[in-house]
């Protein structure tokens, strides 16, 4: 998944941890990703949060995405500081999930995050002829 998600890469995300219903990543607030206030725009943060959900919730070899989202900033994202989101599954049954994802600075909390997910059918992974993991097609 990580391979064809350009969106995380291009915003700098980095993967710290992956685990079953569990996903860490990390990335640096940089100065385009400042709001007119010189703080950290809400979208990034979110952003953030969302690629660790997607990873937490896609442990499972199970092609899933957002249903709904919502997020509650606590504190302002600092330019130049590292932020690192820490998504962990609460609950999950039949198609549906529920993560919750902390965003720390400095190991300070500074946005949480709740993502409802939802199983749309197909692998991430595949194994091809040869016994390797291959990238599964967008076909559901």
């Amino acid at each position: 998944m990580w391979a064809t998600d350009h969106a995380s890469q291009g915003l700098g995300m980095e993967i710290v941890s992956v685990g079953p219903g569990t996903a860490t990543l990390a990335m640096t607030l940089t100065e385009r990703m400042c709001n007119g206030f010189g703080m950290g725009h809400g979208g990034f943060i979110f952003a953030l949060a969302d690629s660790a959900f997607a990873f937490a919730c896609n442990t499972y070899d199970e092609r899933t995405v957002a249903q709904h989202c919502s997020v509650t900033y606590l504190r302002p994202g600092t330019r130049g500081k590292r932020l690192v989101a820490r998504a962990r599954e609460v609950s999950r049954g039949g198609r549906s999930g529920i993560y919750d994802v902390e965003v720390s600075q400095d190991d300070v909390v500074i946005a949480q995050f709740r993502g409802h997910s939802r199983t749309i059918g197909g692998r991430i992974t595949q194994t091809d002829a040869g016994g390797a993991d291959a990238p599964a097609s967008n076909k559901s």
